[in-house]
């Protein structure tokens, strides 16, 4: 008989610990240790006999020169955006993991694409444990997806799952969601710890000796952050995750993790009566329609894994009291108070006694330094009250020594504001075109080496 032993689980690194202590030994965090009970194995017989009788044979070791390396084949999900974030398409035998807010359109776009698929010819598996079949079929109904064959089982029972798995082999399988699974090896409640790590584990050995391609569906904490143990991450190929606000039409899908792909690769969905559909030309999303141009308003290129995007940087400049407000939504606010501080040392832009509020039009979150002179820039039209001129733009990092800096990949990021019409560039010396090269037609690009240049550059244009 298994025995059973309370244990210790710490839900961010998964490390586990024999009793309750108010910080994890592994990682260092505090109150994350969860209780569980974990089960022991049953004394070995062949404990008593020779001291290498438990020890399995050595495994075959190869050498990385004799292996064959080629390229994994992907099968397309119907979902053009969906196929960009997961680097193509599903791979065979892959695992991947999507989170997201209740409601935002995980179970949605999964059905969308395991029926795309299923029409293709490949054989689909949607596993719901938190609906029945009849609410499944309900919503596929009111997405169109009348006559579909997507085979589905209502199961919350591990053992039961794998066997259908192992019986149907289908190519591709969704399970919705892993913290409603269970298994009968363990007495802690589904959702726990042990119980996630648990299924999830079995989930993917099965899909790495069938070839089966499995989605485990995870639920999100208040912080945004997939629940359960930081393990779970760890354990699967891909790491997806929903973003918007369920009060918007627009879903961001976002890789955190891909080992067939791009990491931070967006895909960007249109919600609509039919469910979930792909937004080709996302960067009109993040701009806003402007008749004229407005002060405090400056356009940049951002980089979303390999895509290039036109986000507007918005500005408000506005008198503030004795302690001034400095807020922003899409972008680091300890970022904006150094800009802030390098404007007014370096340009002589003062801020001080001023509220100033930063905004990422469209609601996406710019994490790369490239926004500082798009900032800086906006901040400078907003206080001064002058709009920067029609099909302006700017990108690039500002250091605290007041230098504009590179950004990546600087000569694709032009390419594609040309390409949406815009026609004067402020960027760092370092990305502008090399004499001899190919000019970018209908740009004209202004070359800047320090914040001061570029304000120089930009009241010229005013």
């Amino acid at each position: 008989m298994a025995k059973e032993k309370t244990i210790y689980t710490c839900s961010d690194c998964g490390g586990e610990t024999p009793r309750w202590l108010g910080q994890c030994p592994h990682c260092k965090a505090w109150n994350t240790l969860v209780e569980s009970v974990a089960q022991s194995a049953a004394p070995s017989k062949n404990r008593l006999g020779s001291q290498h009788a438990s020890l399995a044979p050595a495994s075959a070791v190869t050498a990385l020169a004799d292996i064959d390396a080629s390229d994994v084949d992907r099968t397309p999900t119907g979902q053009d955006e969906l196929d960009r974030v997961l680097g193509g398409g599903m791979v065979e035998g892959g695992v991947v993991l999507i989170g997201g807010d209740p409601g935002i359109g995980k179970s949605t776009l999964l059905l969308q694409a395991l029926d795309s698929m299923q029409r293709a010819g490949l054989k689909t598996l949607y596993v719901t444990g938190e609906e029945s079949g009849a609410q499944v079929a309900m919503r596929a109904r009111r997405l169109g997806l009348d006559g579909s064959r997507v085979n589905v089982l209502a199961e919350t029972q591990l053992e039961k799952i794998l066997a259908t798995l192992q019986a149907q082999q289908p190519g591709i399988a969704v399970i919705d969601s892993i913290q409603t699974m269970y298994s009968d090896q363990l007495s802690s409640a589904p959702g726990s710890v042990s119980q996630v790590r648990e299924c999830a584990a079995h989930l993917t050995r099965v899909a790495k000796s069938s070839g089966t391609a499995i989605v485990l569906v995870g639920h999100v904490t208040k912080e945004g952050a997939l629940a359960g143990p930081r393990v779970l991450e760890h354990m699967v190929d891909t790491v997806l995750y929903f973003e918007g606000d369920t009060h918007s039409s627009f879903r961001l899908v976002r890789a955190i993790k891909n080992r067939f792909g791009a990491v931070n690769e967006i895909g960007v969905f249109a919600m609509t009566e039919k469910g979930l559909k792909g937004v080709t030309n996302p960067s009109a999303i993040f701009l806003s329609q402007h008749a004229e141009p407005v002060p405090g308003s400056c356009v940049m290129v951002t980089l979303e894994g390999t895509r290039p995007l036109l986000v507007e940087i918005q500005a408000l400049v506005d008198s503030g009291g004795p302690s001034p407000r400095r807020l922003s939504v899409g972008l680091d606010r300890d970022r904006l108070a150094m800009l802030l501080a390098v404007l007014h040392r370096h340009a002589g832009v003062a801020c001080m006694d001023q509220d100033v509020f930063v905004n990422a039009v469209g609601g996406v979150r710019i994490t790369e330094p490239a926004a500082d002179l798009a900032v800086m820039l906006a901040i400078t039209s907003s206080l001064r009250g002058k709009p920067l001129p029609k099909g302006f733009l700017a990108f690039g990092e500002v250091g605290l020594a007041g230098e504009v800096r590179p950004a990546p990949r600087g000569q694709e990021r032009l390419r594609e504001a040309a390409k949406l019409g815009f026609s004067v560039a402020v960027v760092p010396k370092a990305n502008a075109p090399r004499k001899g090269s190919k000019e970018i037609e209908g740009l004209t690009i202004h070359a800047v080496e320090r914040i001061e240049q570029a304000l120089d550059v930009v009241r010229g244009l005013m």
